[in-house]
């Protein structure tokens, strides 16, 4: 699916049913794409619950830029995806997520997105050897549930606890998350599974 956004061409590779229990948009980072292994892991359990994956290159990756540029602008070109995607899945349970710069991205975002949660993937917490320069707040601020997977060998640094609703952090994990991608799925499966039993919830709550 090509998506036209303010700043540039974006494009999303859609898997799962045309009617899923929920949709999941999964964007990269700085200088990756969509097959990046922890994405991958979290694709496969999402398409086993039923939900519908829609993994997102953005505009400055499709034209070969490893640096994403103003985080306005490309949070703009986001929102611009999101739309469109909700437009073709309609009203269903809509969550989003990334690993690092994206992860960012999606936190940043998720308020105006109307996600129902953010999966933050090695969440870049501060630049590497540069712990000051902290980006907490953009976890604090997400206004809805983040589930963040890190790894405890991350040199972006690892969010605390009290950081976002759920931290997870894998041992013996870079933050690249590919020493066992299968642990990422894993550690996601749990809090995906949440927005897969909402549409039978529903359904029995409206048969009664």
């Amino acid at each position: 699916m090509d998506i036209v956004t303010p700043h540039g061409p974006a494009e999303a590779r859609l898997d799962g049913p045309d009617r899923p229990a929920f949709l999941l948009a999964l964007t990269h980072g700085s200088n990756g794409g969509v097959d990046a292994a922890d994405l991958l892991a979290v694709r496969e359990v999402a398409l086993g619950l039923g939900g519908a994956v829609a993994g997102v290159t953005q505009p400055f990756r499709l034209a070969g830029r490893r640096a994403p540029g103003p985080p306005a602008k490309q949070d703009e070109a986001w929102l611009e995806v999101v739309r469109r995607l909700r437009e073709r899945f309609g009203d269903v349970p809509y969550v989003q997520g990334g690993r690092s710069n994206g992860a960012r991205v999606a936190c940043r975002t998720a308020r105006e997105a109307g996600a129902a949660g953010v999966l933050a993937l090695a969440f870049p917490l501060h630049p590497p050897g540069k712990p000051e320069k902290t980006r907490v707040e953009e976890l604090r601020a997400a206004g809805v549930e983040v589930l963040v997977v890190n790894g405890d060998r991350d040199p972006f640094g690892v969010p605390d606890a009290a950081d976002a609703a759920h931290v997870t952090v894998l041992p013996g994990e870079r933050h690249d998350l590919n020493r066992s991608p299968a642990a990422v799925g894993e550690a996601a499966e749990p809090w995906l599974r949440r927005w897969a039993a909402r549409p039978a919830a529903m359904a029995r709550t409206a048969g009664r």
